[in-house]
């Protein structure tokens, strides 16, 4: 079909068949990059396209105005219609469709947030990106309860697919999207029931309009492949009130494929040439021209554009209007610009655990910094946040001021929650025992990958939390933290130190894990802040030797105190300085100047320790392979604290021994 006979189409043509352009461009991209997934994408692009040309919310000139309608394609491997879509939206060129998966291109192999223009989530491992929408949705719920509905009405919507519902982190999520209420979150499931290994019936038979009614969510069961159907289905969705929408989209797999209609071989892998020459035929598309889009289909689609454009403007003068009221500024400041307001923290300059001094820190933040919420999953007493909750009252559908979330026993989807409110802009955190990182660890790492600062907060970060024993005992886990690229893994060494860090972690543009003690910490690091120090250098002299510099022993949280006790005995048995580190973050400190790193840890002096109460594993690169790692390699044992320090070296006479050999 030839331009001329675009334009000669009457408007319901023309959208079937620019649909079809989407199409040809979604094979060529994956054809070009002799990988990637089509046929999903064929069988989800008439919602797709009826929502972009018809109801999605936002300015062609600025992908990230804050009033925007959040689109989160949770099935990420049809990232080539997401790409496809932001070509016509004006935010990636033609060209780099044509770059799909290639090094250095912004249309990677699934979406990524912190790379691609209109990307609003980082989408790879299914499940997660429709729990980041829930987090979306519930941050825009917030953001409105403060600003109000004029200025923050957005909606936010996903396509997710078999793969996405059958991980239990959705499902975790779904279940609190509908306790929350969030009635402007509409999701549309695409019903293909194909997945990479073939029919869903071989491994699922659920019923998944029973299971979200369960939910409390709005269910609509529609043909997916009917546009006019989709477009009634998401007005449908607009009106209702007090619940999520689910859209179950019965679709075919590889909708408008010439021969392939329907097979799993069209999941993950480029269509055949003759397949792709067959369908171009099919839909009317020129098979001799690739990324075939004439500029009247691309026209035809923009022709919102204008209105888009003059509702950005009328929110503007909204929130002009709105901004003479001084509370007004400050809290649109907070949550559309990110302000991080002045907070007046407690002196915790004593002797106490520092999940207790985090539970501090977490009230004194929540009288003047609004734009920050966040929860337990089911343990606000043993992770210190029951002030916060009483402070600003549990999120509820009738209550959307209340800034404490209640996750329920559920930190998996807790952590791809809290990531959507932070990609939303609400500063978010997320509390558990550290033994339990692990079940969150993949939403951490996406977290790191999008560089978002999410705050993941870990209490009982050590065997010292006794009685409980080895199965909530942390022993591989700080270590296996500090392996996640861009994470930063703040172990504060006192009350004092643990407000540095959550200060810090207010501020960083980055995730961060910070591990607090059951146990009460006495103050060790106040001489040292007292001259000038700074926490964000990850680790620094916090005692200096007393003569010539024979030995360095280098330690986190709970063990400084004890670092600082066997030094003395050090120098008091073997007659030379011991120098004591303090190695609050070992990722800041890795990221210091060499010169700075040199003279924390001289290296002409080869005599080294670390003391952990977790693996040694990792330490050595500070401490060389001649340097003696003190640490828990073991799992843990009930028992009381004191019992486990003896059972595992942990006294000062008895790291003393250990350390002999120095």
């Amino acid at each position: 079909m030839s331009a001329a006979d675009f334009s000669s189409l009457s408007e319901p043509q023309k959208e079937q068949q620019l649909t079809n352009y989407i199409k040809g461009l979604i094979m060529d991209g994956v054809r070009n990059a002799n990988s990637g997934h089509t046929g999903g994408a064929f069988s989800s692009v008439d919602f797709a396209y009826t929502l972009f040309q018809k109801h999605l919310n936002y300015d062609p000139d600025d992908c990230r105005w804050y009033n925007r309608d959040r689109f989160v394609l949770s099935a990420g491997h049809e990232s080539m219609l997401l790409y496809s879509l932001l070509h016509l939206q004006g935010y990636l060129d033609m060209d780099e469709l044509k770059r799909f998966r290639q090094l250095g291109s912004k249309t990677p192999g699934h979406p990524e947030s912190h790379l691609t223009p209109g990307v609003e989530a980082t989408t790879g491992p299914l499940g997660q990106g429709i729990s980041m929408a829930v987090g979306m949705a519930l941050a825009s719920n917030i953001a409105a309860a403060y600003l109000g509905e004029k200025v923050v009405n957005n909606y936010t919507y996903v396509i997710c697919g078999d793969g996405d519902i059958q991980e239990p982190v959705a499902l975790g999520s779904c279940q609190l999207a509908g306790h929350y209420g969030l009635d402007r979150l509409i999701v549309f499931y695409d019903f293909n029931k194909i997945q990479i290994s073939g029919e869903v019936s071989r491994n699922d038979s659920t019923d998944i309009a029973q299971m979200f009614r369960a939910f409390q969510w709005n269910v609509l069961e529609i043909d997916g492949n009917d546009q006019v159907a989709v477009d009634q289905a998401i007005r449908q969705a607009k009106s209702n009130s007090g619940r999520p929408t689910i859209i179950i989209g019965h679709t075919i797999m590889a909708r408008g494929c010439a021969t392939m209609e329907g097979s799993e071989e069209t999941h993950g892998s480029p269509l055949p040439h003759e397949e792709i020459a067959a369908t171009k035929e099919k839909l009317s598309i020129p098979a001799d021209q690739a990324f075939f889009l004439p500029t009247e289909a691309l026209e035809f689609f923009r022709r919102r554009f204008d209105a888009l454009r003059q509702g950005r403007k009328s929110w503007e003068q909204e929130v002009q209007q709105a901004s003479g009221n001084a509370q007004f500024a400050s809290l649109f400041d907070q949550f559309a610009r990110g302000v991080v307001p002045a907070i007046n923290f407690p002196d915790l300059n004593q002797k106490m655990a520092t999940r207790k001094a985090f539970g501090k820190l977490l009230e004194a933040a929540a009288d003047s910094f609004v734009a920050f919420a966040g929860g337990s999953a089911d343990l606000e007493p043993s992770n210190n946040t029951t002030g916060f909750l009483d402070k600003v009252g549990d999120y509820t559908r009738e209550n959307h001021r209340g800034r404490s979330i209640p996750f329920g026993v559920r930190e998996f989807p807790m952590g791809a929650i809290t990531n959507g409110m932070q990609l939303f802009g609400i500063k978010s955190f997320g509390a558990t025992f550290l033994s339990f990182a692990d079940y969150q660890r993949a939403a951490i790492r996406l977290a790191a990958l999008q560089q978002i600062g999410t705050m993941f907060i870990y209490t009982h970060d050590s065997i010292y939390l006794g009685e409980d024993g080895p199965t909530h005992q942390p022993v591989e886990h700080i270590p296996s933290l500090r392996l996640i690229p861009n994470l930063l893994v703040l172990r504060p060494a006192d009350g004092g130190e643990t407000a540095r860090a959550f200060q810090f972690a207010l501020q960083s543009q980055r995730p961060t894990a910070l591990c607090l003690t059951r146990q009460d910490l006495e103050p060790v690091t106040t001489t040292y802040y007292g001259s000038g120090g700074d926490f964000a250098r990850g680790g620094y002299i916090l005692r200096r030797e007393n003569g010539t510099l024979g030995i360095i022993l280098i330690a986190t949280g709970s063990e400084v105190k004890l670092a600082l006790d066997v030094a003395t005995e050090l120098e008091n048995s073997k007659g030379c300085g011991v120098r004591v580190v303090n190695m609050p973050c070992c990722e800041l400190f890795d990221e210091q100047p060499a010169s700075y790193r040199d003279e924390v840890l001289p290296p002409s002096v080869a005599r080294r320790a670390s003391i952990e109460a977790a693996s040694t594993s990792g330490w050595y690169k500070y401490i060389g392979l001649q340097g003696v790692a003190i640490g828990v390699d073991t799992f843990g044992e009930s028992a009381p604290a004191k019992d486990l320090e003896k059972h595992f070296g942990l006294t000062t006479e008895m790291v003393a021994k250990s350390l002999a050999s120095l």
